[in-house]
């Protein structure tokens, strides 16, 4: 016959790591509940303006904007794209956004190439010379901006929205990219001046290619600043014609009725590009500004 002794009691030792457990569960469980009822809040927006998209217009007027949809209408995103002039601003977004994102980059990778590996004086002082021009707050810099785009008589043209958007993201691009290149061990350069390469050489086949991580992070960036812009595109541009789609979605409200539904689905067509751009470069967009964060 066999007997079972009872269970010896726990230790004070034993007791200290299950409260630990405890605290740690509930701590887990609080950042879980604050970040998932941020998340909703996050998401509630996007959510609206998605559901009112695909809402008629009756529906909205009936029911109420924040009302559960009744009805399902895509016929908005054809009003947008063609009444609307969904399609010609989208065109004229690109027409500013791609050059824009082409030409700083470019410019930006010269500049911190210069800076970077060479012993240029008071390096350190234009480096923050460049990147102060972004800290100051653009609403100061409207009127000047919108003034000296007359004075040079491009106001109201692409070319001069091109021009304030190369301007004003020059200097953060090259204080990112210049960090990345100090990183590159000089080595290398060393290497290809003995081969007999000179600095647009280097500068080109070398310090280029190995910088492409932080450029695809910028790239990716500076699409999603220069296609989502409102403030500098009402800054130097008055006729609609030439409105990118940002600021053309303003045209769609009108005076006394606003046929959100168009609106919103307006709202939904101009988000396509940036998210489609993030999505492609997820991966250079994650792995570039952690690398440029560590170096």
């Amino acid at each position: 016959m066999t007997t079972t002794r009872p269970a010896a009691p726990a230790t004070p030792e034993e007791r200290v790591p299950a409260k630990r457990n405890h605290g740690k569960q509930g701590r887990t469980f609080g950042f879980h509940l604050v970040a998932g009822g941020l998340s909703v809040l996050w998401l509630l927006p996007i959510v609206l303006v998605i559901t009112t998209s695909v809402r008629s217009f009756s529906d909205i007027a009936s029911n109420g904007l924040g009302a559960l949809p009744h009805s399902f209408d895509l016929s908005s995103f054809g009003e947008a794209w063609g009444v609307g002039g969904g399609g010609h601003a989208m065109l004229n977004s690109f027409i500013v956004t791609i050059p824009t994102v082409l030409l700083s980059l470019l410019l930006a990778s010269a500049a911190a190439f210069a800076l970077s590996r060479y012993q240029i004086p008071f390096r350190r002082t234009i480096i923050l010379i460049m990147l102060s021009g972004n800290l100051l707050p653009p609403q100061i810099l409207l009127v000047p901006v919108s003034k000296l785009s007359e004075l040079l008589g491009i106001y109201d043209t692409l070319t001069a929205l091109i021009i304030v958007q190369v301007g004003f993201g020059l200097g953060f691009y090259t204080f990112v990219l210049q960090g990345f290149m100090r990183s590159i061990p000089d080595e290398i350069q060393q290497a290809a001046l003995i081969d007999g390469a000179g600095p647009i050489a280097i500068f080109w086949r070398i310090i280029l290619p190995m910088t492409r991580p932080a450029l695809a992070a910028l790239g990716a960036l500076a699409f999603t600043w220069t296609f989502n812009d409102l403030l500098w595109s009402i800054t130097v541009l008055r006729t609609e014609t030439v409105m990118p789609v940002t600021p053309a979605l303003l045209g769609l409200q009108g005076q006394y009725v606003s046929n959100w539904n168009v609106i919103a689905a307006g709202s939904v067509i101009a988000a396509v590009p940036t998210v489609a751009v993030f999505l492609r470069f997820q991966k250079h967009f994650i792995s570039g500004l952690a690398i440029g964060a560590i170096k």
